[in-house]
């Protein structure tokens, strides 16, 4: 199976680009306005408007009230959204758009339960917990614990790069790789080199699984 992949913290067009031209599967927009990779509603709609057919756009939002993302949706071409707060389930199955369920990992959270409780999420994103921050940590959790869930497909973040997403990737059995800072030069500032290397070494796990399942 292809590991999908999910540049976030998109604040450019041209990093939007560079992101797609490489393979990615989707790009994030964030809509936290304490998050150093904000984007306005204007960036945002330039972004997405620029993107071809077949690609993801998530928006990220942290705990917003109904009105934040209907003002978005009205002028961005969303095509998923994200939670990354303690939105319920029913908030976020109130929009009628496929959504993915972020779960902030600290020593309590456990990965199953919480599934469970968000049954209409298309995925989980499992994240490095930081007490004052929302993603974009670069600090990684242990990737072990995410072979807890089993009932929904797992997206993996936190701390991840080009040097250890095959480790990351198999020590998790994660469907999905979400990576922000590890493709950056400065926060929302995404370099192009970095995120060649992170999807060339995404695909050149993805290969040796294949070789190790035909040789089984």
């Amino acid at each position: 199976m292809r590991t999908r992949i999910k540049i976030c913290g998109i604040t450019r067009v041209e990093d939007a680009a560079t992101a797609i031209s490489c393979g990615a599967d989707a790009i994030g927009l964030i809509f936290y306005g304490p998050s150093p990779r904000a984007v306005s509603i204007r960036q945002a709609a330039d972004i997405a408007d620029s993107l071809p057919a077949l690609v993801h756009v998530v928006g990220v939002f942290v705990d917003p009230n109904k009105k934040e993302i209907d003002t978005v949706l009205s002028k961005v071409r969303l095509t998923l959204l994200q939670f990354h707060g303690s939105e319920s389930a029913e908030f976020c199955n109130g929009f009628g758009m496929p959504y993915i369920k972020t779960l902030r990992m600290s020593d309590d959270a456990e990965p199953e339960i919480y599934a469970r409780s968000y049954p209409q999420a298309c995925a989980l994103l499992l994240d490095t917990y930081e007490s004052e921050r929302y993603g974009g940590t670069g600090s990684a959790f242990s990737w072990e614990r995410a072979k807890q869930c089993q009932s929904s497909p797992v997206i993996i973040a936190g701390g991840i790069e080009a040097s250890n997403v095959s480790t990351a990737l198999t020590k998790s059995g994660a469907y999905g790789v979400d990576v922000s800072s590890g493709v950056e030069t400065s926060p929302g500032q995404k370099n192009t080199e970095k995120i060649e290397s992170f999807i060339c070494a995404v695909r050149d796990h993805d290969q040796m699984q294949t070789h190790k399942r035909e040789a089984d």
